[in-house]
């Protein structure tokens, strides 16, 4: 039996992580979040996602960016890494203390 994903598990997957680095911390006080998302999504449903990953947060504006993938050397071996891409959240209202680490 083939069981059909609900849409609040899909938004749920869209979201894969934080992105966690001096700019993005920097822009945290202006109540700017960067995530790590999945490339096929839209911002429509980023928004979505994180109203619902952090219930009593309002989405102002989605921004996002793809990250194209750049060769890299490990020795004498040649690779590429993932391709990926970003979005940067503005919420209203109370920060998020979860991503800010206060």
């Amino acid at each position: 039996m083939s069981k059909e994903r609900t849409n609040t598990e899909k938004l749920f997957d869209l979201i894969k992580k934080p992105v966690i680095t001096e700019k993005s911390v920097g822009a945290s006080s202006l109540n700017k979040y960067t995530f790590e998302v999945a490339k096929e999504a839209t911002k429509v449903e980023i928004a979505q996602a994180v109203e619902l990953a952090f219930p009593g947060r309002k989405v102002k504006k989605v921004n996002t960016v793809y990250m194209p993938s750049h060769s890299k050397r490990m020795g004498y071996k040649f690779g590429r890494t993932d391709s990926g891409k970003k979005a940067i959240v503005t919420i209203e209202g109370d920060p998020i203390e979860e991503l800010v680490g206060v």
